[in-house]
């Protein structure tokens, strides 16, 4: 049964057809995105307690024994280390805070980007279903005298669209709703690490700083 389901030619018109279809509506760097972003279906949900903790050392570092200090700590988040890198050059909170939320938006612009290429190739799917549809019913009436030419046709013109919706609903759109919860969770999440470090800032400032841009 299952075996009747499956025609090569309708899979390839489909599934290359919604490829296409996406590539030539996205930007090659969104696809690239898109595609990356896949690993993170598989990874636990982002929370920011291990970014938390680290700020917490730096912060006890910088206390113990200088903001400079700070400057050799290795920190792999990026966020993190672009507000760290500011306090270190002496940056006030306010530029601290800046850093942050310019990252973080830089962020979910490209969480967003690739979502949106799973959306697009989700609606392209249906599309092109429709179109192996079109190219089966030509075949037909293009061989209405042999049989099996007509029985080969109405295999693709059927199943095209069978597939077009499954690839859509049970592949595509899933992955792209999938994404943006997943964006939504780690921009929610990395608000968290704005106040302590705008708080180390404040605490690394000198005061004279402080009440000049005040």
């Amino acid at each position: 049964m299952i075996a009747q389901l499956f025609d090569p030619a309708a899979f390839a018109i489909v599934v290359g057809g919604t490829a296409a279809a996406t590539i030539l509506r996205s930007p090659l760097r969104d696809v690239a995105r898109a595609v990356s972003a896949l690993r993170v279906l598989v990874r636990r949900r982002f929370a920011a307690d291990i970014l938390l903790e680290q700020i917490a050392a730096q912060s006890r570092i910088a206390k113990r024994h200088g903001v400079i200090a700070l400057d050799r700590s290795v920190i792999a988040d990026p966020d993190v280390a672009a507000a760290i890198a500011a306090i270190v050059d002496g940056a006030i909170p306010r530029e601290v805070e800046g850093v942050l939320r310019y990252h973080r938006q830089a962020r979910i612009e490209r969480h967003v980007a690739a979502a949106d290429v799973w959306s697009a190739a989700a609606e392209a799917a249906p599309a092109m279903g429709m179109v192996g549809t079109l190219i089966g019913l030509a075949g037909m009436f293009a061989n209405m005298t042999d049989p099996k030419a007509i029985g080969s046709a109405m295999a693709i013109a059927l199943l095209a669209t069978l597939y077009g919706a499954l690839l859509a609903n049970l592949v595509l759109m899933p992955i792209c709703h999938r994404l943006r919860a997943a964006g939504r969770i780690e921009a929610f999440e990395r608000v968290r690490v704005e106040a302590p470090l705008v708080a180390l800032a404040l605490r690394e400032t000198p005061r004279h700083q402080l009440q000049s841009v005040a």
